[in-house]
């Protein structure tokens, strides 16, 4: 059998995320919002693998996906865009493995690169501050993650073919661990996990459905952490946007 190349793995992985946002939205959304083509031609290119079976791709993810330390076991390996090259430890993420809530941000930071832990700076000691307020930990109830598993060089933002590569495994992640909640932590990170190019400010302070195989899960959008040490004003909202998650976290059985 022939080995696939680092491209053919991109390919596939964008694949993977398109046929995802197309479930949800379609697949000119797919195409104009996300990946910001503008003509016709562009859009029958890369919308045409979505034909193929949607269903078959989420259901049967092969071996490599059987546990969340097998992810994790790939997300090291993997090589399949440029940050690979840059990076020194990839991210796969950590907490417990029965999740109350999973807080998913945009991507590894200095530190994080260092570690190969997720939110372990400043923003993470931060994050681990605004969880404790509301009785969640990652050692107790959460799982910690990013959209992207390696860092994008000066912290840029991520590129699509970049959250390409990687949406096969936090889309596996969230499918294996069914969170009660998911909390997404920044605008990258929001508008990825929800195929959309609505800013933060009109997508956080309100609950929405994300679908995961056979679940539908509640996803709250607040600011990354690294925001609130940047603009203190941005620290209220996103204290109502704990409460808020907080108040449905106390009506379920935790």
């Amino acid at each position: 059998m022939n080995t696939m190349t680092a491209a053919e793995k991109t390919i596939l992985a964008r694949f993977i995320d398109l046929t995802t946002a197309y479930h949800r939205g379609g697949y000119r959304s797919v195409v104009e919002r996300e990946y910001c083509f503008h003509n016709d031609e562009e859009i029958a290119t890369i919308a045409a693998p979505i034909a193929a079976d949607k269903q078959q791709v989420a259901e049967n993810p092969g071996p490599a996906y059987d546990s969340i330390s097998r992810i994790a076991d790939d997300v090291r390996a993997c090589q399949a865009c440029s940050l690979c090259r840059t990076r020194k430890n990839a991210v796969p993420g950590e907490g417990v493995l029965d999740p109350q809530v999973m807080v998913i941000g945009e991507g590894p930071g200095a530190d994080e690169d260092a570690s190969g832990r997720p939110f372990v700076g400043r923003a993470g000691q931060l994050l681990d501050r605004m969880l404790d307020s509301i009785g969640l930990s990652r050692e107790r109830n959460c799982f910690i993650a990013n959209v992207v598993k390696c860092r994008p060089p000066d912290n840029r933002d991520p590129r699509p073919e970049e959250t390409a590569a990687c949406a096969s495994f936090i889309a596996r992640q969230i499918q294996l661990l069914k969170p009660r909640f998911i909390l997404s932590a920044g605008r990258v990170s929001a508008q990825t996990l929800l195929n959309t190019g609505e800013s933060l400010g009109r997508l956080r302070g309100k609950f929405f459905d994300y679908p995961a195989g056979d679940a539908v899960i509640p996803l709250i959008v607040s600011y990354h952490p690294s925001a609130l040490l940047r603009n203190e004003d941005y620290k209220r909202p996103a204290w109502e946007d704990l409460k808020l998650l907080r108040s449905r976290l106390a009506g379920t059985n935790q």
